[in-house]
């Protein structure tokens, strides 16, 4: 994939860490220059100083995707202070709602979900898109969950903010492409993450079980046997960043080893 994004800014969100760092790395390594975004400024200047430059300086905002409005304000003073800098790529990445049933959990949770990740998409989105409208060409990718084709257990608001993100998704698909612009999801599987580690670990403690026998468990659930790795998660999101996905929009891409039970 390297130097397919030559010339190319990004705006990775939740660029410090699992799946969103590996992004960064990815793009970075590939020529892009780095908008990265996350809440620990410390990570955010360490991982920007140790990304390979291909003579374009990365940046980063420092933002928290669960208070409202913040990444959007902070993303504005941003290009405000780097006048003529837009955004070619935006990845809209932050990590899920907590876990429980949609039956239990209060109007509140679905609230700041949807805030935290539908509404902070589309602010994002429009801050971005006059840029990929001026040079006809742009790419929104958001990293949401498998959830999008079916619902996961225990994850009642994830399902439901999920969902909303995805039709969101193609809404968009539909009304850029004239711009040649494309909105695509990528759905990640069970990925060796910190996440994923706290989720064994929180299963594990819940059930009395070890966190050996909880990943061999979830593992089974694999037909390829293992977790991703974060990098192979990257790796398809810069294809469809890259000139070489001109031709896809619109759609889910599921990378979980086959996990999935439909097409």
């Amino acid at each position: 994939m390297n130097w397919l994004l030559e010339n190319k800014t990004a705006l990775v969100c939740g660029s410090t860490a699992g799946i969103g760092k590996a992004i960064a790395e990815t793009f970075a390594a590939s020529g892009c220059r780095l908008i990265l975004m996350a809440r620990n400024e410390d990570k955010l200047k360490r991982l920007a100083d140790s990304l390979p430059q291909k003579g374009l300086k990365h940046l980063y905002v420092v933002a928290d995707f669960q208070i409202p409005q913040q990444p959007k304000n902070q993303l504005e003073a941003l290009l405000s202070d780097n006048p003529g800098l837009g955004i070619d790529i935006l990845v809209n990445n932050t990590g899920g709602p907590a876990p429980g049933p949609a039956h239990t959990s209060n109007s509140q949770a679905f609230i700041d979900a949807f805030s935290a990740h539908l509404i902070n998409n589309h602010e994002l989105m429009q801050i971005c898109i006059p840029h990929m409208q001026a040079n006809q060409w742009g790419r929104i990718i958001n990293i949401i969950s498998t959830s999008v084709k079916i619902p996961l257990p225990g994850l009642g608001v994830s399902n439901t903010v999920r969902g909303a993100v995805g039709n969101w998704s193609k809404t968009l698909a539909n009304e850029l492409g004239a711009w040649n612009i494309t909105v695509n999801n990528v759905l990640p599987g069970a990925t060796a993450t910190e996440r994923l580690e706290a989720i064994i670990n929180k299963k594990a403690e819940k059930t009395g079980r070890s966190t050996a026998e909880i990943s061999e468990e979830m593992r089974s659930e694999i037909p390829l046997n293992r977790f991703a790795q974060p990098q192979e998660i990257a790796a398809a999101v810069a294809f469809l960043a890259s000139e070489n996905a001109n031709y896809i929009n619109g759609i889910n891409i599921p990378i979980d080893g086959g996990r999935t039970g439909n097409l």
